[in-house]
């Protein structure tokens, strides 16, 4: 599992719901405030079409599972405990909720788009959606400005007489971030500032932290409880406002996935995760019967639950990440094949894609081979999507 989601949000907005159906983790769930005190980590999955059946054979997964020709390929999921406003500064679980989240890749930031739990996460009513995703920005804005903040500083007690880039000051001090010299210097450039913080006001500034947050700890809106007629009128009003054009919007109905993968699992109910419909297997009693209605219903508008497609666009459309096989035409001796899927970043090459393997089998590279189409690669050819790798070693 190479990337970290971060599941945030307020609390009572049905974070740990999302995070249990996600994961079928059993985490306490309730409708109060630090429901969730230290970051859950579970084992969420996303969908990858199985190149097995292109070779007329059936996979043997190692990690994760394969149902009707979809692989579920793991991921690791963490609910970060611990965000209300001015987290930055230390309240509610402050300092440990910004040191968890900074393990997370990408966030999925869960919200209760019926507008029915207010900033603190008590019931309301009226509650406008667009407050919640403003303050965790600023919350991340204002975490990230600080630490901006100490770069410049870093820069100006520098040696005098030393010739100093603002760019390699701020990525020492942005380190945790994963942000590159380079990188900081095209942000700056991207902005109309010149390469000299003494030039830079507050606003400037401000803009830049907000940047390189944005660039660094890409977010999807997971907009819960999207099966509320409350909920679906915010959707359509906030996904048309263009403030918040540079956010990626996905409708989510965590207790509805919850509901169905028990039903699976109790074998009532036939249905695989991330799907659009699902099979009665027996009778049930008529209001769990009626429940299923209404999310037939949601299923019918939305296409699924929401819960697999948030997963799904946080890695492969935020982060740009990409699915391999490595393997061969054939299986193995003992019956296996195609026994792994990794993800991870897309435009990375085949040597890049052997060392992620394997440090010997990176440096014992020779060449790799396009299993599909028998086509020996070098080590820059870059990788795409469900590419079927096979890597020759010299170790």
């Amino acid at each position: 599992m190479s990337y970290t989601i971060g599941l945030v949000g307020k609390p009572s907005v049905g974070k740990s719901t999302f995070f249990n159906a996600a994961t079928m983790n059993d985490v306490p769930e309730g409708a109060y405030p630090f429901t969730t005190i230290d970051p859950s980590i579970g084992e969420a999955y996303v969908r990858v079409e199985c190149a097995a059946p292109e070779f007329d054979h059936t996979c043997t997964p190692n990690h994760g599972y394969c149902a009707e020709g979809v692989r579920f390929v793991p991921t690791k999921l963490v609910d970060v405990a611990g965000l209300v406003p001015g987290a930055h500064e230390g309240k509610g679980l402050g300092n440990q909720f910004l040191t968890d989240l900074n393990e997370a890749d990408v966030l999925i930031h869960v919200v209760d788009f019926t507008g029915r739990t207010d900033l603190e996460g008590e019931p309301t009513t009226g509650h406008d959606p667009r407050d919640d995703i403003d303050f965790l920005e600023a919350e991340l804005d204002m975490w990230y400005l600080d630490i901006l903040k100490k770069g410049i500083e870093r820069y100006r007690s520098g040696y005098a007489g030393e010739e100093k880039q603002i760019e390699a000051d701020l990525a020492e001090q942005m380190s945790a971030f994963g942000i590159s010299e380079d990188e900081l210097k095209q942000v700056i450039l991207a902005l109309g500032l010149d390469l000299d913080p003494e030039t830079w006001d507050d606003d400037d500034r401000e803009a830049l932290a907000r940047e390189i947050r944005i660039r660094t700890k890409p977010m999807v809106i997971g907009a819960n409880k999207a099966d509320a007629e409350a909920a679906r009128e915010n959707y359509a009003e906030i996904t048309d406002d263009p403030d918040y054009e540079h956010l990626t919007f996905v409708p989510v109905s965590a207790h509805a996935e919850k509901a169905l993968k028990k039903g699976d699992e109790a074998g009532v109910l036939d249905y695989r995760p991330g799907d659009a419909e699902f099979e009665i297997l027996g009778e049930l009693p008529e209001e769990k019967r009626a429940g299923l209605d209404q999310i037939e219903d949601f299923l019918g508008e939305f296409g699924e639950t929401g819960v697999q497609r948030a997963i799904e666009t946080a890695l492969f459309e935020e982060l740009g990440a990409i699915a391999v096989f490595p393997g061969a035409r054939k299986p193995q001796n003992d019956g296996s094949f195609l026994q792994d899927c990794f993800v991870f970043p897309g435009g990375s090459t085949a040597e890049e894609f052997a060392y992620y393997l394997h440090t010997d089998i990176g440096e014992g590279f020779l060449h790799a081979h396009d299993v599909r189409s028998g086509r020996q690669i070098g080590a820059d050819t870059e990788l795409s999507h469900r590419d079927v790798i096979e890597i020759t070693t010299t170790n």
